[in-house]
């Protein structure tokens, strides 16, 4: 009688024990999916300042686009889509084609250095031609000669090539704007470390074509965080029915 006691002992310690385990791994799991959600919250909230932001930018008034002094405090955050102006002279013949699909269909952005007044130079992605078209022979009533003046706005760099597709500039294969890389290839020097997105402004012989510029954030925060925290709820359902299970079965054993 003594030894079944005992045992009735032992295995309801050993109950109550990996009840124990699994009641802290549920709780230590609901802490962390409550802090994921609550972290998606802070992300949807700064995503829509930066929404606001953005808005608020690319319909001010056009402002001088930064200059040399500026150069190392520009970043995505701060300056993509600001609404900026630029003065001076393509030089065409340093001209650069991108890979590009747009609401055109696919073709290629033309990316043209302009030298202003004070020696920097900016480029400039004066928009979007068809494939046929890539060539500058094709389109020569668009090569603009002395100066002028670019209104659009400002894009940050982009690096090396696409998720898919790495630019190849010794073969000429282009694939983001990588204005850094450009200007290497160009032998350009005092370049920005920005493009600047050419607006709609009609070019001589309609082509290039501007203010194609597509502003898209995505923005998923809330549908995260309703996920995470929904995840918690159920976590902790889940200890308060382990709780709930144990102590029937105990009074049930009795």
């Amino acid at each position: 009688m003594t030894d079944i006691s005992s045992n009735i002992s032992v295995s309801k310690r050993r109950s109550m024990l990996g009840l124990a385990i699994w009641l802290v791994l549920l709780l230590l799991l609901t802490v962390l999916l409550i802090g994921l959600g609550t972290w998606q919250v802070q992300r949807l909230h700064w995503k829509l300042d930066l929404i606001a932001k953005v808005d608020s930018r690319v319909h001010a008034p056009a402002v001088a686009a930064p200059g040399p002094a500026q150069w190392a405090d520009i970043n995505a955050e701060n300056f993509e889509y600001k609404h900026v102006q630029a003065s001076g002279t393509f030089l065409n013949d340093k001209e650069t084609q991108v890979y590009a699909s747009t609401e055109l269909g696919p073709g290629y952005w033309v990316l043209t250095p302009l030298k202003q007044a004070d020696g920097t130079i900016v480029i400039i992605n004066r928009g979007f031609v068809p494939t046929e078209k890539r060539q500058q022979t094709t389109r020569t009533e668009g090569q603009i000669g002395g100066e002028t003046t670019v209104t659009g706005l400002l894009r940050i760099n982009e690096p090396k090539g696409t998720l898919m597709r790495s630019n190849v500039p010794a073969e000429e294969r282009w694939y983001s704007r990588d204005v850094m890389a450009i200007a290497d290839v160009r032998g350009l020097q005092n370049v920005a470390p920005y493009f600047i997105d050419a607006d709609d402004t009609k070019n001589p012989g309609g082509l290039p074509v501007g203010g194609l510029t597509q502003i898209v954030f995505h923005n998923s925060h809330l549908v995260y965080a309703i996920t995470w925290y929904g995840l918690a709820a159920m976590t902790l359902g889940l200890a308060v029915f382990l709780v709930y299970f144990e102590r029937r079965r105990a009074k049930t054993a009795r």
